[in-house]
């Protein structure tokens, strides 16, 4: 059948109406409408939403940290669910697959990074709740060459964050390059931090956790680490490698200091406040390295959802009904989600 002429029927979604503070007086950034999800076009797969991750860079979103670049967007781009329909095109689906939904929705496949093996660098780069309507909607459309094919044995509400929070944590676990043995310091424990202290446990890396949330240092205890203290606490000893997944730029100059000689800061977020000025001989002398993360190619995410497979990391999820994803990011911003927070149709 041609899908691309059936025009599937009215659902409901979550659009970002006036971006704004999800927890200021009044109604909020987010409004729920009834939309005709967008028929499957060249490449594309319909995908009726089981899950999807509440991730920071949605709250960015909702917040005006990151400008919108569609209108009424959808956010969400930690999406699980079952493909209904598929366009002209496209391999590797058919319908009834299970497939995920994540961050980078399209690339222009012709620039020097795109042939290169740097997608996620690509000028014309588009992505899901971005550019694209996102998985905060009981459906969506996704170009398949960007989706990921998921394994049935486990809950769609665990295997959500896989595609953000996993998979962003991988690169900046591998921007890191933390030694085997080395001691990993992790700046925020939140969705993504979770996960990656797991890999990198799994690799044989130690783990030294800073976060200003009790429980999120209890959770991080719980897996493995073997120090957890507040955000400004000292390190233990001096560490091999350091991520900060927190978007406070404050932590910047804290990070580097902890920082062992020739260690690496990846800093994993889309947005970080001002960074305060460094001093050269404290933060970045005897080869200490600052560097960032930006988003990920599909190499990237292939490869960790080949190592989580094997890993198993465990995912604290805390669910959320679809309707409540406006009290999700609520949550999210003021701190009272330990784990990850995942929207459930």
């Amino acid at each position: 059948m041609d899908t691309t002429r059936v025009l599937p029927a009215p659902t409901g979604a979550w659009a970002v109406d006036r971006p704004g503070p999800v927890d200021g007086p009044g109604p909020g950034p987010l409004v729920w409408e009834q939309r005709h999800p967008e028929a499957p076009g060249p490449h594309e797969i319909l995908v009726e939403v089981e899950a999807c991750g509440v991730c920071r860079t949605d709250l960015h979103l909702a917040e005006g940290d990151l400008p919108p670049r569609k209108e009424r967007c959808t956010p969400g781009h930690e999406a699980v669910g079952r493909v209904r329909a598929t366009g002209p095109g496209v391999e590797g689906f058919a319908v009834g697959d299970r497939a995920g939904v994540a961050w980078l929705a399209g690339t222009c496949g012709t620039c020097a990074y795109c042939r290169s093996g740097r997608e996620n660098l690509c000028p014309g780069s588009r992505y899901t709740g971005w550019d694209r309507h996102g998985g905060y909607a009981a459906r969506l459309t996704a170009d398949a060459r960007f989706a990921y094919h998921l394994p049935e044995d486990r809950p769609a509400e665990e295997l959500a964050p896989l595609l953000c929070a996993g998979i962003i944590g991988y690169r900046a676990l591998e921007r890191a390059e933390v030694p085997r043995g080395g001691l990993l310091g992790i700046y925020g424990f939140g969705a993504s931090a979770h996960l990656t202290a797991q890999i990198a446990l799994a690799r044989g890396a130690r783990v030294a956790v800073f976060t200003r949330a009790p429980a999120a240092r209890a959770l991080a205890l719980d897996l493995g680490a073997e120090f957890a203290g507040d955000s400004f606490d000292p390190a233990p000893e001096p560490l091999a490698a350091a991520i900060l997944f927190a978007p406070a730029g404050e932590l910047v100059p804290v990070g580097l200091a902890a920082l062992d000689r020739g260690g690496t800061l990846a800093v994993a977020g889309i947005h970080l406040t001002g960074i305060p000025a460094l001093d050269y001989r404290r933060h970045l002398f005897q080869e200490r390295t600052l560097r960032s993360v930006t988003a990920n190619t599909r190499a990237d995410g292939a490869a960790f959802l080949t190592e989580a497979a094997a890993v198993r990391p465990v995912v604290r999820v805390t669910r959320y009904p679809l309707r409540q994803a406006d009290t999700a990011l609520a949550d999210l911003a003021a701190d009272r989600v330990t784990g990850v927070a995942v929207l459930v149709a």
